[in-house]
């Protein structure tokens, strides 16, 4: 395991990410898809990335579902994927188990069969209710959990059984929008109990990325760490797992994460490099330069931190609604010094407004943002 990375500013490349990395650890909801439908320019990228050379691997905290039907879904968006490129939390679940637990013992699954026939897989005998005295609990999301799936869950971790979830994720994305994830779930068990889960197989933890980087491995040894680059919409799963691990990674803005996130993270959930969707893996991402008067040049935009402000200039103007990642990438610089060499509390700084769909400054026509007087 690599050390533990906690980012004080963003990287730059001198080619796209897809150049410089052999394999991209992508996240699927809120990346590559929001529930049954595609994120948008998601196909795009994966396809022009997997035409520079770019392995593709998907990673997901989603347990419910099989590879095949994972793999599947992205064949209808036009890609070209294998089963073994998609790798769940119930994978890494099973195994976490299979290494905590002695061989035959009873797990009582909330879950979905794919997660009861990894645990099989691995050893263990699949429960489901609390009289059947299983040694541990694993608890998973999916869409159709019930009250008496939770209410089981309870009763055995009540009479001693161990308890384990495949995911800590607060919340999903799905097609109508934002809906309560695995971590939402396992609040009404541990208030029931008074117990947390003492192990989580997916992100945050870098368990996922590390197993992907095993199965992409062409000879005996990994992929390396500095050679992969985790792809993700959170930073408290994809980012901190990411970071955990050692590992670069890439933020995109088409889920859950926003600017103010972003700017507003912890160093253990900062991203190394930011992206409006994944045709930014085939894109150079470029420097943010740090001025002698403390500020922060991306492209022409310039950010500046007054006091408790963050405030963007681009092309020599002041700028209340940037609309450019360049103006967040230096922002994001500008933000963090602050937190980190002035000690400002992250929570009580004023931010730009940044408008809600950013893009390159090379793919702006002319329109940078409102200015302060509301011009364009």
């Amino acid at each position: 395991m690599s050390d533990i990375r906690t980012p004080h500013a963003l990287k730059s490349t001198a080619a796209p990410l897809s150049e410089t990395y052999d394999l991209v650890l992508l996240d699927l909801d809120g990346v590559v898809y929001r529930g049954k439908n595609p994120v948008e320019h998601a196909a795009d990228g994966i396809a022009d990335a997997e035409r520079h050379g770019m392995q593709i691997s998907y990673t997901t905290n989603n347990p419910s579902r099989y590879p095949h039907t994972v793999a599947e879904q992205l064949e209808g968006f036009g890609l070209r994927v294998a089963d073994n490129q998609v790798i769940t939390s119930a994978i890494v679940a099973a195994r976490m188990l299979a290494d905590r637990l002695p061989q035959g013992s009873r797990v009582l699954v909330v879950g979905r069969e794919h997660l009861c026939e990894e645990i099989e897989k691995n050893g263990l005998t699949v429960v489901h209710t609390a009289a059947e005295h299983p040694d541990a609990v694993i608890q998973s999301w999916h869409q159709d959990l019930s009250w008496a799936e939770l209410a089981e869950a309870s009763y055995a971790i009540a009479q001693g059984a161990r308890y384990f979830v495949t995911n800590k994720d607060l919340t999903i994305p799905r097609e109508g929008g934002i809906a309560p994830g695995n971590g939402a779930m396992q609040l009404p068990v541990i208030t029931a109990t008074g117990v947390r889960p003492e192990g989580s197989a997916g992100k945050p933890e870098a368990a996922m990325y590390d197993e992907s980087r095993q199965l992409f491995s062409k000879t005996a040894s990994l992929v390396p760490v500095d050679r992969s680059l985790p792809c993700g919409d959170r930073l408290d799963t994809d980012i901190e797992a990411a970071n955990r691990g050692g590992y670069d990674s890439l933020v995109v803005l088409t889920g859950v994460a926003d600017p103010a996130q972003i700017l507003t993270a912890a160093p253990l959930q900062r991203p190394t490099y930011v992206a409006a969707d994944l045709r930014g893996l085939n894109r150079v991402q470029p420097a943010v330069e740090r001025g002698a008067d403390g500020s922060f040049r991306c492209g022409d935009a310039v950010a500046r931190c007054d006091g408790r402000t963050v405030r963007i200039d681009i092309g020599g103007r002041p700028v209340d609604a940037p609309d450019t990642l360049d103006a967040l990438r230096a922002a994001c610089d500008c933000a963090w010094a602050a937190v980190d060499e002035n000690g400002a509390n992250p929570e009580a700084l004023r931010l730009p407004d940044f408008a809600p769909v950013l893009h390159e400054a090379d793919e702006a026509d002319g329109a940078y943002g409102t200015g302060t007087d509301g011009s364009r």
